[in-house]
């Protein structure tokens, strides 16, 4: 059925909340921002539209009210929403609540969602379709003591997960029983913190595998494309760091094999929209289904990269009620894309968030370079949310390239008055392992725990000289004569500016 729709209100914030409102204005929708107190001047807000506040900082005051998301849509008049990722975005109530009140929900339907977005009824969905999965439970646990009934069936060591959501959230890795019910009560917590669930369920931790993942897109009419595979096997503690596309070890047999599989299961379940199904995948070429996320992925930017579409353009399209306007062979994919997750954190000091305010903020650009960002210069880092600032993506011919094209682009990102994991980028892309596509989900845990080299700042002293000469005299001309016009202040300041690093 063909709907329409004028305005969309996006139940999100920071980079993706940015994105969306940039793509709905290329296909000349309206925008309404929502926010909490930590984002009132969030660029999110300062780009759309409308922007109305929600409530305190907390997620569970604020980005996770649906009723006061779907309270705005009424006053607004918007007709969509669009959840971005984490937060509502696989909430089958919310959902099923868009579509009493009337308002278009940009992703699966109800229906679809509690079918594979949970992750245990994804792995029920997956046994139905008969593909290979992990060994674990399919439905979530009850207590420590059925958790500790199924892992002395399947083995130690197991992983606890989030029901409700992915993203690193709600997971625990346990070797051993003695350690099972702290860890069963910690993912269970962080679960109902992060999804508004605490469902956990358990699973066989397969060890060194690597974690691949197949993009899907599908319409009411019964089409549904797979748009090649995303490598995500660089993670720290489960939450992905480096995003790649393609994979440099899945051969076109594979990448078919994978895709089919996944669009059968969709299919299955009647899924509308974006989504993505995870694979583990071991050295003989054997995949076994992880879980399916239904809503667009952070790392989406590279699936766009090499394969020219525009994912959130085609949401909305299928939103809308469109047959999506390519078949499975119109998909070609090409070059090599790599995705940066750049963090407010500290890798020198266990990663903790550091939070505060970007003092200076230089950002890398040329050509094949893409970032998708929602920061600025003067901006007040929260500590309330995830503290990802930007997703950095380097394009290039080949694997080879968008690897050296990222650390140029490395090298000129500048971010002052807070730490940020953009040095750890640079060693994992100078490391020969991964230069090799030698990589598994514990690559990046073995790499942190080698003593890293000394950072060398490759700047020649004659640089350095001339940029001390030119700030002092630059500080003498401004002490000793009156600006002559705004357009000399300007320069003058440029310059000045220019050399603070």
């Amino acid at each position: 059925m063909r709907r329409s729709i004028k305005k969309v209100l996006i139940a999100n914030r920071g980079e993706i909340a940015l994105r969306v409102i940039r793509a709905c204005r290329e296909m000349g929708m309206a925008t309404v921002a929502v926010y909490s107190d930590a984002d009132r001047g969030a660029l999110h807000v300062l780009h759309a539209d409308e922007g109305y506040r929600l409530g305190p900082a907390p997620a569970g005051e604020s980005y996770l009210r649906g009723d006061l998301i779907l309270e705005v849509a009424r006053r607004t008049g918007a007709d969509a929403v669009h959840p971005g990722y984490g937060f509502l975005s696989e909430n089958a109530e919310f959902a099923e609540a868009c579509a009493k009140a009337g308002v278009t929900f940009i992703g699966p339907p109800a229906s679809a969602m509690r079918m594979l977005g949970s992750k245990t009824r994804a792995r029920q969905a997956a046994d139905a379709a008969g593909m290979p999965r992990v060994p674990g439970s399919v439905t979530g646990l009850a207590d420590v003591a059925e958790a500790l009934r199924v892992a002395a069936g399947i083995g130690y060591p197991v992983m606890l997960k989030a029901a409700a959501g992915g993203g690193g959230k709600g997971m625990r890795a346990v070797t051993r029983a003695e350690d099972l019910g702290a860890a069963f009560t910690a993912a269970s917590s962080e679960a109902e913190r992060s999804f508004g669930s605490g469902e956990v369920y358990l699973e066989k931790l397969i060890e060194r595998p690597r974690h691949i993942e197949i993009q899907l897109m599908a319409d009411e009419h019964g089409s549904c494309v797979y748009l090649g595979e995303r490598e995500c096997s660089v993670q720290r503690r489960h939450q992905k760091v480096i995003e790649e596309a393609p994979s440099a070890v899945v051969s076109e047999d594979l990448r078919r094999r994978m895709g089919e599989a996944a669009a059968r299961l969709a299919l299955s379940a009647g899924y509308v929209n974006a989504g993505t199904v995870e694979f583990l995948v071991d050295d003989a070429e054997n995949f076994y289904f992880l879980e399916m996320n239904t809503r667009l992925q952070v790392e989406h930017p590279v699936t766009e990269m090499v394969t020219g579409l525009d994912l959130v353009h085609l949401q909305l399209l299928v939103a809308m009620g469109e047959p999506l306007p390519l078949t499975q062979e119109d998909v070609r994919l090409r070059g090599h894309a790599i995705e940066c997750r750049i963090y407010a954190e500290d890798p020198e000091n266990h990663f903790f968030p550091s939070p505060g305010l970007i003092t200076r903020l230089i950002q890398p650009s040329g050509p094949g370079i893409r970032e998708d960002c929602a920061v600025y210069e003067g901006w007040n880092v929260p500590l309330d949310y995830d503290p990802m600032l930007s997703k950095l993506v380097a394009f290039a011919p080949t694997r080879e390239q968008a690897i050296d094209r990222m650390l140029r682009a490395l090298e000129e990102y500048v971010i002052g008055g807070i730490k940020t994991n953009i040095g750890l980028f640079r060693r994992i892309l100078m490391d020969e392992d991964f230069r090799a596509a030698r990589i598994d989900t514990g690559y990046l845990e073995r790499l942190l725990a080698e003593p890293a080299a000394p950072v060398q700042e490759n700047v020649p002293e004659d640089v350095v000289a001339l940029a001390a000469a030119l700030f002092a005299s630059s500080a003498r001309r401004e002490t000793v004569a009156p600006v002559v016009s705004e357009e000399s202040r300007w320069a003058v300041t440029g310059r000045r500016e220019g050399l603070r690093l």
